[in-house]
């Protein structure tokens, strides 16, 4: 490789040949690099990239599914997966070739992760866990399905962590009612818990619905966006899946609550978001809730499981409740199997029956 002054601009640039992925010989040019240093490091990526080489490091693969990924991904989803790889999983493998990271290295650091601990003296959450190796693990699906690679060495290590909470913290319905009463001076508290509880909605869904999303008429909310705060910005995006867009249909009682609390919003255009602040503020909130009605605390996001097991309880369906809260019913029947349990005897009930039809 070779780099090459621009006397008239005082830049370097390069200029080489290579084979592209047809095997068709090619000619490359690149200027305005400020020293000769970045030219030949430019020449060296874009060769790397071009033949797709794992022999590469596992740093500089993770820079070509930067490059591949992140456009396709919300900001705040990359951001996510972004923190996760350079804080846990580079740090381990950033020097390794990619063509030679086998299973046992990923059991080696599997190891060293489970014996990582937060500042509180804990080791990480099992859920935790689980999602630090499906980042490892998708960065090496990417090699195998876009640049050759022959396995996953993830897959063949095996798991680590577990895919779902042992636990699910939610609110019964005289739980809820309790906190709410302690909110209650506060009116921009009172009614985005009031939404969030009786409505299901997750956190980001509720700090961005505007004026215009609350049809008061047909009693219905229209969730076509989330919320987001990235690096000091209000971001406003797509809803988590495409489920996510829905209608969901208001009890009475709420729809009137919301329509006087909109009354006092009247310099509030249409388009503006209801609820200008922050999950921090109702993170702040939840504690002032639960610390004076006596009630658990519990996580924002619980109130959504609140709100399904409220639901279940009253005897709705795995596909009614999925379609109110923007999940697959096989999401809803997987993770709240257990607050079903009428369910079994019934089918119990059913093929016993089945059965003894055919005595007759």
């Amino acid at each position: 490789m070779a780099a090459y002054k621009d006397e008239r601009r005082g830049t370097w640039y390069v200029s080489f040949h290579y084979c592209d992925w047809t095997g068709q010989n090619r000619r490359k040019m690149k200027r305005g690099f400020k020293t000769k240093k970045e030219a030949l490091e430019w020449e060296r990526h874009f060769r790397m990239r071009e033949g797709a080489d794992l022999d590469m490091t596992f740093a500089d693969f993770w820079k070509l599914y930067e490059a591949d990924r992140k456009p396709k991904l919300k900001e705040n989803t990359w951001n996510i997966k972004e923190t996760i790889i350079k804080s846990k999983i580079l740090p381990y493998f950033k020097e390794k070739s990619m063509k030679d990271i086998k299973a046992k290295d990923i059991i080696a650091w599997q190891n060293q992760v489970s014996n990582i601990r937060g500042a509180d003296g804990k080791r990480l959450k099992p859920t935790y866990l689980r999602t630090i190796q499906s980042e490892l693990s998708a960065v090496f699906n990417h090699a195998v399905r876009f640049y050759e690679l022959q396995e996953n060495p993830v897959v063949k290590a095996g798991p680590l962590g577990k895919g779902k909470a042992e636990e699910m913290n939610f609110w019964t319905k005289e739980e809820y009612l309790r906190f709410i009463e302690a909110v209650k001076d506060k009116p921009v508290s009172y009614h985005a818990f009031q939404i969030l509880y009786w409505c299901g909605i997750r956190e980001g869904e509720l700090l961005a619905l505007c004026a215009e999303d609350i049809d008061l008429k047909r009693k219905v909310l229209h969730i076509t966006k989330s919320y987001q705060r990235i690096k000091g910005k209000d971001v406003i995006t797509e809803p988590k899946t495409p489920k996510s867009k829905r209608d969901v249909s208001m009890p009475d009682f709420l729809c009137e609550e919301l329509g006087e609390y909109l009354k006092t919003l009247s310099e509030t255009q249409s388009s503006d978001r209801i609820f200008r602040i922050s999950k921090s503020y109702l993170h702040h909130e939840m504690d002032r809730g639960a610390a004076e009605s006596g009630v658990k605390r519990i996580r924002i996001h619980d109130i959504r499981h609140s709100a399904v097991s409220l639901l279940i309880s009253m005897g709705s369906t795995a596909v009614a409740i999925g379609n109110r809260v923007g999940h697959e019913s096989a999401d809803i029947t997987y993770r709240y199997a257990h607050m079903f349990p009428s369910e079994q005897t019934q089918m119990a009930a059913m093929l016993n029956h089945a059965f003894m039809e055919r005595e007759k």
